[in-house]
């Protein structure tokens, strides 16, 4: 695993939120890796260049957070994510929250880990 920064925005919910911050992030080459968008318009995501898109959202007048968060990629087969949950309990590490993204078919799927303490986790955890 690995620690990346996550960028979170909350959006207007209503029609073409989401669009305009896509398509901002796309006209500035910034690919998204993993998002994960809730119905409050919470956004969080997890992109190649996050230091250039949180500038890009500010100068959008969008708020902005940072955070670390683990990001792995693991297999995409039942259990996989069971063994990564028992791993970091097995280290005493509280899971927030987590999102993946995985496509039928393929050998792999890429994991967003919210956690207290990314650094540490990490390091508890062993990976």
């Amino acid at each position: 695993m690995a620690i990346r920064k996550e960028l979170t925005l909350v959006l207007e919910n209503k029609p073409g939120a989401a669009a305009r911050v896509f398509k901002g992030l796309a006209d500035d080459r910034i690919n998204i890796l993993a998002m994960q968008l809730e119905h409050t318009g919470l956004l969080r995501l997890v992109v190649d260049n996050p230091l250039h898109a949180a500038e890009l959202m500010r100068e959008r007048k969008i708020k902005v957070d940072q955070r670390d968060v683990l990001y792995t990629v693991m297999p995409n087969d039942p259990g996989a994510l069971g063994r990564a949950a028992r791993l970091l309990a097995d280290a005493g590490v509280n899971v927030e929250y987590l999102y993946v993204t995985a496509v039928e078919g393929l050998e792999m799927a890429a994991v967003v880990i919210g956690v207290p303490d990314a650094m540490k986790a990490s390091a508890a955890a062993g990976i």
